[in-house]
């Protein structure tokens, strides 16, 4: 973007500090409780007068918050698992009917993201909750594979749109299926898209609260959910602890896909 203005400074030195602003604007928020999880204070306080790993500890030794980081981490790896391939599969349908048909599929895909989501979990709960699944993890699974397969598509739309589909109908020429020629031809052309659209996915199962406290409850329930109830119920600076690690983890998985896709 900076590319633009290689001959104007003060063009390029505005634009840099729009940028730091923006980033800060954005970041400094979710780094306060980067110092509030080390306080050694029983309450959430900024910044913090004395420094201790207490609810570190408290973290990592409750039975409780690992049973749902436990649940959160199965979750995200079953949504990545189901909604990727499924959404692999929907671009290339939507990529290669086009029209009226393409567009009308592709609005289906995205309008998970767009609708509001206690919109969304008040009907999967009555759908779920029909066929006896609310409180099962497999009803929460379909909760997150549902806002985890628009990210995905939102990623290999893209990828499709810039691909060379003479490929594919060599492959068939020679006598190769769909499934094969899209094991053998696409998915390794596309692995990097496929690598962002996996981690997306499982990114946005882990940071899901919404559905999961409508669907979830007991042992299926997950971490975000847990967290909510922690605040609801109680001031627990454990909770600063938690979102410092996962927004560590957030952000490795973030420079994970930028640097692949910079590869």
């Amino acid at each position: 973007m900076l590319e633009a203005y290689p001959h104007n400074r003060l063009a390029r030195i505005l634009l840099w500090g729009f940028s730091a602003l923006a980033m800060a604007f954005l970041m400094l928020p979710t780094l306060v409780v980067v110092p509030i999880s080390f306080s050694a204070s029983d309450l959430l306080e900024f910044p913090p007068r004395a420094y201790s790993l207490r609810w570190y500890e408290n973290f990592f030794g409750s039975a409780t918050w690992m049973a749902g980081l436990r649940t959160s981490l199965i979750l995200g790896t079953l949504t990545a698992i189901v909604a990727v391939p499924l959404a692999l599969l929907a671009c290339i349908s939507v990529n290669r009917l086009g029209g009226k048909t393409a567009s009308a599929i592709q609005g289906v895909l995205l309008a998970p993201s767009i609708v509001p989501g206690i919109l969304l979990a008040i009907g999967l709960f009555f759908v779920l909750a029909a066929q006896g699944l609310v409180g099962t993890l497999f009803g929460v699974l379909v909760g997150h594979v549902v806002l985890a397969i628009p990210v995905a598509c939102i990623v290999l739309l893209p990828a499709l749109a810039r691909f060379d589909w003479n490929q594919v109908q060599a492959a068939r020429s020679l006598g190769a299926d769909w499934a094969r020629a899209i094991a053998g031809v696409i998915v390794p052309q596309l692995r990097i898209s496929l690598l962002s659209a996996t981690l997306m996915a499982f990114l946005t199962s882990l940071d899901e609260s919404v559905i999961s406290i409508f669907v979830a409850s007991g042992r299926n329930s997950t971490l975000p959910k847990l967290m909510f109830l922690s605040l609801r119920d109680q001031i627990d600076p454990t909770i600063a602890a938690i979102s410092t690690l996962w927004t560590a983890v957030v952000v490795v998985v973030v420079l994970i896909v930028t640097l692949r896709q910079k590869a």
